[in-house]
């Protein structure tokens, strides 16, 4: 093997380890998802898969930082997958999380549930928001606040998520909840689940998605003690998957609706809503003499909170309630939408957001040839191009959320490993570049 391809190799492999493990210490997006069993041509008889890896990595936020984390898939259940990590660094931070996804109840053939958790301490909290704000000011976290107008304090984040998901019996899951996949070179032999036609009663997956998931936070600033919040939402969805293969998606499209609502239950302060409606659609363009696969990825989201007041305080201040927190709802930036920028960095009523990715697997597969690192199942890796935009803004106003966008556009490294896609995005901004290291596509 030649240097660059050695290069190569260990880049991806730092990709690999950081990104199976550390993610799961993150609040990622998380909607429903199609449910399946996949077989490898590689390894027919083989539908189980585990891993423990140390490992070890450094960020300007949270220094020097090391952990080990493991999981294992297949077991008792083909799509069970359990799995967690801990870690710690020298600047402080101290994360254990925990998580079981897809584990189907024995007295109800089409239920799944999965469930999430993590305590968290980090040295360095950002968040682009504050409670109130004087009038004729702009106020953090919205579309043309500054970069700079944010807090940043030691604090706790923690966080628990329960999940009910029921398959409904019609289209591709009229007979069973399970898709069958059967993959060779990680690229799908078997008959897609959708693509061809849209009609929930005829092709695709439909879900129905129940999501009760709480998060506390806390921040340390200077003479001020301590400032904490709790939220408890539920979420109510409904997801209609008609693509080919949902893991890694060439033709098809994919829609999803919910509404959350945060009754302020339990410690829950204030009550708050929010509405989002996303879509995906995907273009296959076939092989390529270097290529085995190449597909232009499209996506876009919009969301409104319905329950967002403004009041004017007697200090002149302009007093925001009834409103999601900075870190839900209305919000870009970060590992999923915008990545060019902070995570959170903007958030307010209202939301529109699109993007535009090219994915590019080739033939080669330099870690997948090496016979000592077959324990690791890849199958492809993948090079892809994006751009992106959108905004927030302060009402669901057609004139205002197509106006003076935020823009973005970057590359990412990906990779499919046992079962799993893994991703490395950098994108760069107006307001500077951004990496993001997570598992599965973005959309």
């Amino acid at each position: 093997m030649n240097h660059t391809a050695r290069v190569l190799c260990c880049t991806v492999l730092s990709v690999l380890i950081v990104g199976f493990l550390f993610p799961l210490s993150l609040h990622a997006k998380s909607k429903a998802s199609v449910k399946s069993s996949i077989t490898r041509e590689e390894n027919p008889r083989g539908s189980k898969n585990r891993l423990i890896i140390p490992y070890a990595f450094s960020t300007e936020s949270m220094g020097f930082t090391a952990g080990v984390g493991g999981g294992m898939k297949g077991y008792g259940q083909d799509q069970l997958l359990v799995a967690g990590t801990v870690l710690g660094s020298v600047e402080g931070a101290a994360v254990g999380v925990i998580g079981m996804w897809d584990y189907k109840m024995p007295w109800v053939n089409r239920l799944f549930v999965s469930a999430l958790g993590s305590l968290g301490y980090y040295p360095n909290q950002r968040a682009y928001t504050f409670p109130f704000y004087p009038v004729d000011t702009t106020r953090p976290g919205s579309n043309d606040s500054d970069s700079e107008d944010y807090i940043e304090t030691p604090g706790d984040d923690n966080w628990f998520e329960f999940k009910l998901e029921y398959v409904l019996p019609m289209g591709s899951a009229k007979s069973s909840s399970m898709m069958d996949y059967r993959l060779k070179g990680g690229m799908l032999t078997s008959e897609p689940s959708g693509g061809e036609t849209w009609n929930p009663l005829e092709s695709g997956v439909t879900i129905l998605l129940l999501k009760q998931y709480n998060r506390y936070q806390s921040y340390e600033p200077e003479g001020l003690g301590e400032v904490d919040g709790t939220i408890h939402p539920f979420q109510f969805g409904l997801y209609y998957d008609n693509t080919d293969f949902p893991l890694n998606p060439s033709s098809g499209s994919s829609q999803f609706l919910a509404y959350t609502q945060d009754f302020a239950w339990l410690e829950s302060e204030e009550t708050w809503s929010f509405i989002e409606f996303e879509a995906s659609k995907y273009f296959s363009l076939g092989e390529s003499d270097w290529a085995k696969q190449r597909v232009i990825a499209l996506n876009f989201w919009t969301g409104d909170s319905p329950s967002w007041e403004e009041h004017l305080d007697e200090n002149g201040n302009i007093d925001v309630t009834n409103r999601p927190p900075y870190f839900d709802g209305a919000t870009l930036g970060g590992f999923y939408r915008m990545r060019g920028f902070e995570n959170h960095r903007f958030n307010d009523k209202s939301v529109i957001y699109t993007t535009a990715e090219y994915r590019y697997t080739p033939h080669w597969n330099p870690i997948g040839e090496i016979s000592w690192l077959r324990w690791l199942h890849m199958d492809w890796w993948q090079f892809v191009g994006f751009v992106e935009g959108g905004r927030v803004a302060n009402e669901y106003d057609f004139s205002e959320l197509f106006s003076d966008w935020k823009v973005d556009a970057g590359v990412g490294l990906r990779a499919y490993m046992a079962g799993a896609v893994i991703r490395l995005d950098i994108a760069a901004s107006e307001e500077g570049a951004a990496a993001w290291v997570m598992f599965g596509q973005p959309f």
